[in-house]
């Protein structure tokens, strides 16, 4: 029905949600270093619009990040994710990891690198396994009750058992705002390209999220929306995802301690797959 997309999925933290709360300490002490992270699951759809027409899926997966801290600023963390969606009685999906290395002063900033893996899958897609592979540097700015992201990156995309690969490359910036230490908003902006043979897939991605969680309790509510603006030879498709979801976390008291002290990194999740290869 898109030849231009085979497939959507891909998305991942934050819900609005409205309680009262402790009021957000600015100053963060720096904790005795210790393993902590989360795990979370969401569910939700997606909205495809492009000239000939439109469609709808049900979209679902997850996410697992760890943060094993080497010494009190050098830190490793490693993240697991899995999306899947299902459009005209067709399952796709993508599933992958990255591992992050950074240096962090939690009262100041982080800063560090990242690689990434990620493979597709689906039914009756006529094509060999692909996947893809990213690999740059990070960093995050921490103000006050603010923490400012930043990402860059180079990679491809490939098809096993096939020496052509399409070169992909962007960059991402994200806002996280902490009204109180455990409600936090967020909101992204970022920009990738794919790459092969002369023709180019642009990708603009836009999203805002938020996330609550529950005072004394590991687990969080959280709900996003990301709008990826796709262009390809003068064609431009929008994909539109909405999803609810819940994370249990683990080694941290609030979201602002998770964030400072904790698995704070993440990576660029696309809502769709390409049949270049």
């Amino acid at each position: 029905m898109y030849r231009l997309i085979l497939g959507a999925a891909i998305a991942a933290t934050t819900t609005s949600a409205f309680a009262a709360d402790a009021p957000v300490v600015l100053d963060q002490e720096l904790t005795q270093p210790h393993i902590s992270g989360y795990v979370e699951a969401y569910l939700g759809g997606l909205y495809l619009s492009a000239s000939g027409g439109h469609s709808t899926s049900t979209v679902a997966g997850g996410a697992g990040r760890v943060n094993f801290p080497i010494d009190s600023r050098w830190n490793i963390q490693a993240d697991a994710i899995i999306d899947s969606l299902w459009i005209d009685d067709q399952n796709l999906y993508g599933y992958g990891g990255a591992v992050h290395g950074y240096w962090r002063d939690p009262t100041a900033y982080a800063l560090g690198g990242f690689a990434s893996i990620t493979g597709y899958g689906g039914d009756s897609l006529g094509f060999p396994d692909v996947y893809s592979f990213s690999v740059g540097p990070e960093a995050q700015v921490y103000v006050g009750n603010a923490t400012l992201y930043g990402q860059v990156y180079y990679g491809q995309l490939r098809a096993s058992g096939s020496s052509e690969h399409a070169d992909n490359w962007g960059g991402r910036s994200v806002v996280r705002y902490f009204a109180l230490d455990n409600l936090r908003f967020d909101g992204e902006l970022g920009f990738t390209r794919l790459s092969l043979g002369g023709e180019h897939l642009d990708t603009v991605t836009a999203a805002l999220q938020a996330m609550y969680r529950f005072s004394d309790t590991p687990l969080s509510v959280f709900g996003r929306y990301q709008l990826d603006h796709v262009s390809i030879a003068g064609e431009n498709v929008n994909i539109h995802k909405y999803v609810i979801g819940l994370r249990a976390s683990f080694g941290s008291d609030t979201l602002l301690d998770e964030d400072r002290n904790g698995a704070t990194m993440d990576t660029y999740r696309t809502n769709f797959v390409t049949p270049f290869l």
